[in-house]
């Protein structure tokens, strides 16, 4: 016998189950009526039976859905408040959460999914640093336009890791068994810029003494990477777009077109709109780069991901050294012109003058210039952190960041607000902070 089964939503049977009861109510009260007045008696105490009997039958089936629905997201929160996953969602940081149980739940699936968006973005992303929510954003973005063939234009500061989203996108791609080749349009004479993409035959030019394959014929099968387009001459631009629009190539000096199967992907700091506006620019190779676009985020608006950063940089070096809290803070305040690029430079700086702890002193005269441009500059107790072989790469970051937020909460006065401009973070990113740390901010108002 064929089982047959239907899937229901819950939005819809609940809502079904009790309209069907009030509708029954309404027949039964309806006939009990009419029966008890057509043989000229009281209906009265008949119809009250029959409503509190109703009465209960609801109440009943209430309790019923309620358990079945709500028991097993009391023993998911049990569970995750055992595992230590989630903290402190009885008494919210922010006054005007709500304390009931579906604000408890409310809290804890946001932490839940919060934990397990940072999880997914280490296991996909092994080599791009970043769990705050604008680079969480940015790695959607990877997963949903890497499997496709779209063509791609990633823009952002120079020293925000474009190569790097570049790279993941051809890993994450179907062609990521074929090459991803770069070229930086920027660093190549205008001469020999389209000699490096198109290649050339031998005696095309003085100095072409054998033939030569250019970069979109070493793509061909998997990505070519065009670092800083915006820089490329417009007569580059021109057959790059005939490149693009029909896959076909013609190497310098030659006859004969070369058929290639390239995905491209396209990278700049410029801001290509208002060089097409100026004629610095083709408009129509634009608009054939920016299929799908993907804004990386500078440095300065993603401060949470500076100590991970950081620690990385770190053993990259081979450096058996770690920062002092007031180095840290220095580094979380700082504006990063030049990005994760200049960062890494910092440190590398800093390492080779400091001994075992990185101080504030030892970081870029540049740094501390800029320490107090945004407003006053934050101070920190100097403090040791007492390290052991069980101390990892989460515990030493907890406890920098604890220390941070700490400290501007008692040069605040405990007003979250001007806490957060102090971090140069959203208050809501803040309050997260202070819950995911258990400070109480009332040991901070005077």
């Amino acid at each position: 016998m064929k089982d047959i089964r239907f899937n229901i939503s819950l939005y819809i049977i609940i809502p079904v189950i009790f309209a069907g009861i009030a509708i029954l109510s309404i027949i039964v009260t309806y006939n009990t009526t009419m029966y008890y007045l057509a043989k000229a008696l009281n209906p009265q105490w008949p119809v009250v039976w029959w409503g509190m009997l109703l009465i209960a039958f609801t109440l009943i089936s209430g309790i019923l859905i309620v358990k079945l629905l709500i028991d097993p997201v009391k023993r998911f929160v049990s569970k995750t408040k055992d595992l230590g996953i989630v903290k402190n969602v009885d008494q919210p940081a922010n006054a005007s959460a709500a304390t009931d149980d579906m604000g408890k739940f409310t809290r804890v699936f946001e932490q839940v999914s919060e934990l397990l968006s940072k999880v997914e973005a280490r296991q996909l992303f092994p080599d791009i640093i970043g769990e705050s929510k604008v680079m969480r954003g940015v790695f959607n973005q990877i997963v949903k336009v890497a499997p496709k063939e779209s063509t791609v234009l990633v823009m952002g500061e120079t020293g925000t890791g474009k190569e790097l989203i570049a790279r993941s996108i051809h890993q994450h791609s179907k062609r990521q068994d074929k090459p991803f080749v770069a070229i930086n349009c920027a660093a190549i004479p205008e001469t020999l810029l389209e000699s490096e993409l198109f290649g050339h035959e031998k005696g095309a030019f003085t100095g072409a003494n054998t033939k030569k394959p250019g970069k979109f014929e070493l793509a061909d099968g998997g990505t070519l990477f065009l670092d800083e387009i915006g820089d490329m001459p417009l007569e580059t631009q021109a057959k790059v777009l005939r490149a693009i629009e029909e896959n076909t190539i013609e190497r310098v000096g030659a006859i004969r077109p070369i058929k290639v199967n390239v995905r491209f992907i396209a990278a700049t700091n410029r801001n290509l709109e208002k060089m097409v506006e100026s004629g610095r620019f083709r408009q129509d190779l634009f608009y054939r780069l920016n299929v799908f676009s993907i804004m990386l985020p500078p440095l300065r608006h993603r401060r949470e991901d500076i100590p991970l950063l950081t620690e990385k940089f770190l053993n990259e070096m081979g450096q058996e050294q770690h920062l002092s809290s007031e180095a840290l803070q220095l580094l979380m305040t700082n504006d990063w012109p030049g990005n994760v690029r200049e960062l890494k430079n910092a440190l590398e700086s800093a390492a080779v003058l400091a001994d075992k702890k990185i101080m504030a002193s030892n970081l870029p005269f540049s740094l501390k210039r800029n320490e107090g441009k945004n407003g006053s500059p934050l101070h920190f107790p100097q403090t040791e952190l007492a390290l052991n072989g069980n101390d990892n790469l989460d515990r030493r970051i907890k406890h920098f960041e604890r220390e941070i937020i700490v400290d501007a909460l008692r040069q605040a006065d405990g007003i979250q607000v001007k806490a957060a401009t102090l971090l140069g973070i959203k208050e809501r990113s803040l309050w997260h902070r202070i819950k995911k740390h258990q400070i109480d901010i009332t040991e901070f108002k005077p």
